[in-house]
Parts: C-alpha cells; sequence; structure tokens
C-alpha cells in the first residue's frame, strides 16, 4: 500500500504530516486565518452595517453625516482587490503585528477585506426585516436597544447564510494571502502547480473542497434550524 502511494502520490508523500511545511500546518494556518479573520472582520463588518441601517433616512436614528462616512468607508475598501489591499496596508500590518510575513499578519488584512463583504451583506438582510414589526414594537414602546434585537432576531436565518457565503470566500482569500507567506492549504497548492507536482495539487484542492462543503453543511443546516427557532 504504502508503495503504490509512493507511486502515484510522491509528493504528497515527501511532504509528510509534521514538521513546518506538512500537511496538519498547512490545514491548521488555512483554518486560523479562516477563523479569526472571520471574527474579527466579521465583527467590523457588523457594526459597520448596523450603523448603515440605523442611520439611513428610514432608520430608527437617522442621521445622514454617520451614514455617508459609513457608507463610504465600506464602499472605499470593498472597491480595493485583496491582493493591492495586501501591499497598500502593510505599513500599518508591520506597526500592528511587528511583520507583514505569516498567518497572523495576514489576518489583518483578510479582516479589512472580509469586513465591508460582510457589512454590505448583513446590511440588505436587516434592511429586508418588515418595516411594519419595527414600527409595531415602536408603537409599544420598544427602545433602540429593542429594536435592534428585534432586527437581529427577525433576520437570524439570513445572517447565518451570509456568514456561511463569507466564511467560504475568506477561504479563497487566503490562497491569495500566501503572497505575503501566509502559508496554508491555498498557499501549497499554489506554490506545488507552479513547480509541476499536480499530486500536491489534487490533494491540496481535494482538502479545500472538503472544507468547504463542511461549513456550507453546517451553515445550511444551522440556517434551516434557527428559522424554526425565530
Amino acid at each position: 500500500m504504502i508503495n503504490w502511494l509512493n507511486k502515484i502520490m510522491p509528493n504528497v508523500i515527501s511532504m509528510g504530516w509534521g514538521g513546518d511545511y506538512g500537511w496538519w500546518q498547512s490545514i491548521y494556518q488555512t483554518l486560523f486565518m479562516t477563523l479569526f479573520s472571520a471574527l474579527i472582520g466579521g465583527l467590523i463588518g457588523l457594526i459597520f452595517a448596523i450603523i448603515l441601517v440605523l442611520t439611513d433616512n428610514d432608520g430608527i436614528l437617522p442621521n445622514r453625516p454617520v451614514f455617508w462616512l459609513a457608507d463610504k468607508i465600506v464602499s472605499v475598501f470593498r472597491a480595493v482587490p485583496f491582493i493591492i489591499l495586501l501591499f497598500v496596508i502593510s505599513p500599518f500590518t508591520h506597526l500592528l503585528i511587528g511583520t507583514t510575513l505569516g498567518a497572523t499578519a495576514a489576518l489583518v488584512p483578510l479582516s479589512l477585506s472580509v469586513a465591508p463583504f460582510y457589512a454590505r451583506q448583513i446590511q440588505v438582510v436587516l434592511k429586508a426585516v418588515d418595516p411594519g414589526k419595527i414600527e409595531a414594537s415602536q408603537a409599544l414602546g420598544a427602545n433602540n436597544w429593542d429594536l435592534l434585537v428585534i432586527y437581529m432576531k427577525e433576520s437570524l436565518p439570513e445572517m447565518i447564510r451570509v456568514s456561511t457565503v463569507t466564511l467560504i470566500s475568506l477561504i479563497g482569500l487566503t490562497a491569495m494571502a500566501g503572497a505575503i507567506g501566509s502559508g496554508g492549504l491555498g498557499n501549497t497548492v499554489v506554490t506545488f502547480g507552479q513547480q509541476s507536482k499536480y499530486d500536491v495539487v489534487w490533494v491540496g484542492t481535494i482538502l479545500l473542497l472538503l472544507l468547504i462543503f463542511g461549513i456550507q453543511a453546517i451553515g445550511d443546516w444551522w440556517a434551516k434550524h434557527s428559522n424554526h427557532a425565530v
């Protein structure tokens, strides 16, 4: 069995499981970058989405200057391609992390790239909440915090769905983050692909697909069950 694997996947076997350049390290780096940039960027995006919805003309706290500023910040960062953002903010990354290389440094551009993407998606989801429910709650004396809770509760299933899409998009961005030596499965596939070591390319691609399908399945299941709970 080992001889057969060595024959059809020599580079996959030579990479090994452990070590700084083994399969486990690549998987760990992908999961690390995806999870933590999703948490950081997701939180930033959620805050901006809430600001955009609440301060819009038809929001519960209309404020044109605040809305304009938040909208322009989201639009600008959304418009910058990720691969360019990597280098544009590299001085800020170095100031914050102390280096521009590695998976930890990649969290900065990944978070700043996913935040506006997530903000726009959550903005659309929150805006879709039935205005009648908000108006009825206001008539019953609900304060701004109560109304925000209603927004979040009513849109929970869709928020889970767009969060799933965001996570999957992030996995793709981690591959481009290899430009700053972040590592990860995407970087492994690209690096070995350039060296024509296609057995590593296939295995790495399959692992990425399994990760994506797993996230999609969990997201679909969670959204379905949360829809019943709402």
